[in-house]
């Protein structure tokens, strides 16, 4: 039964990422590349320390650096883990892919693109979600498009993305609750 998940797993993406054109190349790199989206997260920085208070700013930066690095480093035990390899690191796929990553990387189960970006819409969009309250799908949307990126660049498999954003978006919910409970117990006094 595995075998055949993975065997659809791969055929849904080798048609994923035949989709993509050279027009298209510049823009998904930009897309994947993990700096591109700082400017989004100080505006969302910005948005809580607006909402919240300066307290309350040092206690959200403390909290996601703990989420992104929580979640990094339980993606990196899964690879090791599973040791699944990328699908531009298997020799019978290359001919038949669209690899134009910059580098390929030696494991892909699970993204980790897709997790941390996940866990940083589901946090900061529950956060905000009594001032901004659509704000969530707009993010959610952004960790879909971040998480495809992957796919499209050549370095993850569909199986890799939608485990990646599960875990992205259970890592951003247990957070934003212990956020919630740090800023009840030591901010709002």
């Amino acid at each position: 039964m595995i075998e055949k998940l993975l065997e659809y797993d791969t055929e849904l993406f080798l048609y994923l990422n035949n989709l993509g054109s050279t027009p298209w190349d510049n823009l998904w790199l930009i897309i994947t590349n993990k700096l591109t989206f700082i400017p989004l997260y100080a505006i969302l920085l910005f948005m809580l320390y607006k909402k919240y208070g300066l307290k309350s700013l040092l206690v959200f930066v403390v909290v996601v650096a703990l989420m992104i690095t929580f979640t990094d480093q339980i993606t990196n035990v899964f690879k090791r883990g599973f040791q699944r390899p990328r699908p531009c690191g298997e020799a019978n796929l290359i001919d038949q892919m669209r690899f134009i990553a910059v580098r390929c990387g030696k494991y892909g189960f699970f993204s980790g693109h897709s997790s941390n970006s996940m866990a940083a819409a589901v946090f900061a969009g529950l956060m905000l979600r009594k001032f901004h309250r659509n704000l969530i799908f707009i993010l959610l949307f952004w960790s879909a498009v971040v998480a495809y990126s992957r796919i499209y660049v050549g370095v993850h498999y569909p199986l890799d993305i939608v485990c990646g954003l599960t875990f992205g978006a259970i890592s951003g919910f247990l957070f934003y609750k212990l956020a919630k409970y740090l800023l009840k117990r030591f901010i709002a006094s």
